[in-house]
């Protein structure tokens, strides 16, 4: 089964209060981008790349691909006015009867076990999400009222989410919905039931200016 990887960088980052938008910030020596794209270097020559941009933002990412020198081939595809667009228009570059990961690039973290648990739950039961369990107290807070809860049951969501690509192109043709939070929202809607695997910790989105520092140190050792 061919195997696709869809890197959506279609965020503005607004909450990192940085001039540039987060996948093009330098961290350990690189942009964040470019430190995504390497997360999956164990598959490069195996699988097909696809990069989500913003219009706006292809000529950077031109400029950023080739003052780095990143040779990795790849489809260039325009996103959308929300992630769920910009997926949407990544699907229509997999095929039929493929294994398609979609990874936020604002996840340059993520570890090469948590890729290939990914694959492989995928490439039994139709789709995967990586998870993490919540380690704090959980409340909920309901008309005013904060309720315990018990955290044992809760869950971190992370990328990549693995489908096979039937499935998750046939959820994706419908019309954008608020509920639709991530891939496997769209795909739970359309009557799917969702199967988890083993993410790592450090796989966090960078969203704010204090991951910043994180991901440097993460990264820096990797490096």
């Amino acid at each position: 089964m061919d195997l696709y990887i869809i890197i959506v960088a279609g965020g503005k980052g607004e909450r990192m209060q940085h001039q540039l938008p987060k996948q093009f910030i330098e961290v350990a020596g690189k942009p964040l981008l470019i430190h995504t794209f390497e997360a999956f270097k164990d598959y490069y020559g195996k699988a097909k790349f696809i990069l989500i941009l913003p219009e706006m933002e292809i000529g950077r990412w031109k400029h950023t691909e080739y003052h780095s020198g990143f040779k990795l081939p790849y489809e260039l595809v325009e996103g959308g006015p929300t992630r769920f667009h910009s997926v949407k228009n990544g699907l229509l570059h997999v095929p039929q009867k493929a294994l398609v990961l979609i990874h936020d690039a604002a996840r340059p973290m993520v570890s090469p076990a948590t890729v290939s648990n990914c694959i492989r739950t995928a490439s039994i039961h139709g789709n995967a999400v990586p998870v993490v369990p919540v380690t704090e107290s959980v409340r909920r807070i309901e008309k005013g009222i904060s309720i315990a809860e018990q955290r044992e049951k809760f869950f971190t969501v992370q990328t990549p989410q693995a489908f096979k690509s039937d499935l998750i192109k046939k959820a994706y043709d419908v019309v954008y919905h608020p509920a639709f939070t991530d891939d496997a929202s769209v795909l739970e809607a359309a009557g799917h039931q969702i199967f988890t695997t083993e993410g790592n910790p450090e796989n966090i989105k960078i969203t704010i200016p204090a991951h910043l520092g994180f991901a440097e140190f993460v990264l820096s050792k990797k490096e």
